[in-house]
């Protein structure tokens, strides 16, 4: 993951199941840096899994994989929001700046992942 996602300063999670807690760090483009915890509710490897976030971003986040019909597709819906630290600030104060941060990790995170799987 660090040559992938150099974001990604820290990720410590063991496996891709029911009940595990994954910690992260996170740098975005934004002056501060982002520690989070991600517990993994429900897991079905081949369709979908639910996460409750804590920790500098608070919320929940699920992921789906189905077929469009000339593939797969994967699906993120979220409810977030920064909760402490420097992000907190940015996210009352600039929301514009907070969103365009989160944009940033996603869309980066998605294009790096696509470059690193299919172009390896």
């Amino acid at each position: 993951y660090r040559e992938w996602w150099p974001w990604l300063r820290v990720f410590d999670g063991h496996a891709f199941a029911s009940g595990e807690r994954w910690r992260c760090v996170v740098k975005p483009q934004l002056p501060y840096t982002l520690e989070f915890l991600i517990a993994l509710d429900d897991v079905d490897e081949a369709r979908s899994t639910h996460a409750r976030l804590s920790g500098d971003i608070e919320g929940w986040a699920e992921l789906t994989l189905g077929d469009d019909g000339q593939g797969s597709e994967l699906r993120l819906r979220s409810d977030l929001s920064a909760r402490s630290g420097p992000a907190r600030w940015v996210g009352t104060l600039a929301p514009p700046l907070a969103a365009r941060g989160h944009d940033w990790v996603l869309d980066n995170g998605i294009r790096q992942f696509r470059v690193a799987a299919f172009d390896a």
